[in-house]
């Protein structure tokens, strides 16, 4: 049996790709043949990087990036020159590229779409798309959603769930240092931390936690890593409302630092707004280092799915400053909630969304499409 994930970029900077790219790498080490096959994000030139004795990353050269979309034309020749070595192609959805490669290659093998948002912003391009969208929708042997929630109500999906399947998520735990932990500690003595990791942009919802943080006593501070475009005004709102020593705007957050921040952190908090967030890794990667999670009932979206309110945290309704600053108050407001909070989500990370997990379960998707 040998595997092909197809979808967006390498390096990995987004959720879609991390998922491919834990999959080749897991699967690989569990002796399975799978290779990833995905553009340049850095504009690099048509290479293949050896992963291990069962894995290659083929990287395809990109031209440009067009509403969202990266263009590669090496993707349609080099998948079509290759696509016959597979036994399953996996393609990681949304991306139209992948979808046009598939679609020209003449691949008559397995198929398994894995669908992880909807074509939300980009209003114009999926309109254009839908064709091939419900071309790829109907090749489709297996569709595999992030959560429940998502596959029921993905309009898209409405007329394939018969074969669609639920597999979450799943990543390693967070590891722990206590240095790092203690040095960011340090710099808050007395403080109850919450933290929030995402791009700085619309949907994430960083403007609802800032005008949260006004409800919040002075023993909170909010540290929010991640950059973007919104960052200037994201620094004028803090500034107007002279939250300069309770909200913190980190910047870019290097992988190495980011577990010391989840460690560090009391409560993780996703603010987002939209259903463009369709599951939230990072509050997974939260549960994993025991933390309470303060996520959104947004609408269609797996984020209030993965968060179980009541149990590993609370979901606030998106945009409500004042319900979102009720929420972080209620998990982290006494010892005794904090602890029942903090063990729930960790309970929750290792029964829903270990690495381990997803790797087994997309196993017996392939294996049930080669040998049944």
């Amino acid at each position: 049996m040998k595997i092909l994930q197809l979808g967006k970029f390498y390096p990995i900077k987004g959720g879609v790709e991390k998922v491919m790219y834990d999959l080749m790498k897991g699967l690989s080490e569990m002796g399975v043949d799978c290779d990833m096959m995905c553009a340049c994000a850095d504009g690099g030139g048509n290479h293949v990087i050896r992963q291990n004795g069962h894995a290659e990353l083929i990287c395809c050269r990109t031209v440009c990036k067009l509403a969202s979309t990266t263009i590669s034309p090496s993707l349609l020749s080099i998948l079509k020159s290759r696509c016959s070595d597979y036994d399953i192609i996996h393609v990681h959805h949304p991306d139209p590229m992948a979808c046009l490669a598939l679609y020209c290659s003449g691949y008559k093998g397995k198929v398994v779409l894995h669908w992880h948002s909807d074509i939300l912003r980009q209003r114009i391009l999926g309109k254009l798309y839908h064709p091939l969208q419900s071309w790829l929708i109907d090749r489709a042997d297996v569709i595999i959603g992030t959560s429940p929630v998502y596959i029921e109500n993905s309009e898209a999906l409405a007329g394939v769930r018969a074969k669609s399947c639920c597999i979450p998520i799943g990543v390693l735990p967070v590891p722990y240092h206590q240095e790092p932990v203690s040095d960011i500690r340090a710099a808050f003595p007395g403080k109850k931390i919450v933290f929030s990791l995402g791009r700085l942009i619309e949907y994430k919802g960083h403007k609802t936690l800032i005008k949260a943080a006004e409800y919040l006593s002075d023993e909170y501070v909010v540290l929010i890593g991640g950059e973007g475009p919104l960052r200037e005004s994201l620094e004028n709102q803090i500034h107007k409302a002279g939250l300069e020593d309770k909200v913190r705007l980190l910047g870019f957050v290097e992988d190495k630092d980011l577990p010391a921040l989840f460690h560090a952190c009391d409560v993780f908090c996703l603010s987002s707004i939209q259903k463009t967030e369709a599951f939230g890794i990072a509050q997974v990667e939260a549960m994993s280092c025991g933390k309470p999670v303060v996520a959104t009932n947004i609408a269609g979206s797996g984020t209030s799915w993965v968060n179980a309110h009541g149990i590993s945290g609370l979901n606030a309704e998106p945009g409500d400053a004042l319900a979102l600053a009720k929420a972080i108050l209620a998990v982290s407001k006494d010892e005794s909630s904090y602890k029942r909070y903090s063990e729930n989500a960790f309970e929750r990370y290792k029964e829903m969304f270990t690495q381990q997990k997803m790797l087994k379960d997309c196993l017996r998707v392939y294996e049930k499409l080669c040998y049944c």
